[in-house]
């Protein structure tokens, strides 16, 4: 199954395109102002470079978040929009179920994302990336007692740095990790048409949040 794999909640603007779980080709911007202008060109790079086209994609990845807001709207609409195009079953995954792909361990795996003044977006995972806690957004103070009871962890993310020294995992969200994590929940009946995709916003916006007071 060709599937095309697209991660856009960070800086980093990544499109992916596999074959089961090979990598054919990902494609790469880090600059997170631009993934409105570049996301699109990216995937029509991706598929020019590969020969391929949406025709054969059979299924879309997407990373539905948490992180940029803005990020995440582009990645989702856009997605949708291809998805309804060809009818093509989609599923969403987690930014932070793709850190944990990063990471090769036999210990329990944080994935830690800094959301700024010192909160951070996290989940746990066991070494095979089952997720053994809810997605969490708090003080990353408010999470120590949560990250003891787990560990010992590997930590993976930018949110590392607010918890530990001992960190050295890739904290960049591969937009490959989305397509082999996507694929393995949709063998499991994991995936839904594009109406039903979402994004995953576990805390309000800055302006949401200014405007709320």
């Amino acid at each position: 199954m060709k599937i095309l794999a697209v991660s856009t909640s960070s800086n980093n603007c990544s499109v992916s395109l596999l074959e089961d779980e090979r990598l054919i080709k990902e494609l790469n911007i880090c600059n997170e102002r631009t993934h409105s202008e570049k996301l699109m060109p990216l995937i029509e790079e991706l598929f020019k470079t590969t020969n391929f086209s949406l025709d054969d994609i059979g299924l879309i990845a997407c990373d539905i978040g948490p992180g940029s807001f803005t990020g995440i709207r582009i990645g989702v609409a856009t997605i949708k929009a291809l998805a309804v195009v060809r009818d093509i079953p989609v599923v969403g995954v987690t930014s932070l179920e793709a850190l944990a792909y990063n990471v090769n361990t036999n210990n329990n795996i944080c994935s830690i994302i800094d959301a700024r003044n010192n909160q951070v977006y996290a989940a746990i995972f066991d070494k095979d990336y089952n997720l053994v806690t809810e997605n969490l957004a708090d003080d990353v103070n408010n999470l120590k007692s949560v990250f003891e009871k787990y560990s010992p962890l590997s930590f993976v993310g930018d949110g590392a740095k607010l918890v530990t020294d001992d960190f050295n995992f890739d904290s960049n969200i591969h937009s490959l990790n989305i397509g082999i994590c996507g694929y393995k929940k949709f063998l499991s009946g994991n995936y839904c048409n594009a109406d039903n995709l979402a994004p995953l916003y576990l805390r309000k916006s800055q302006a949401e949040r200014q405007r709320n007071g």
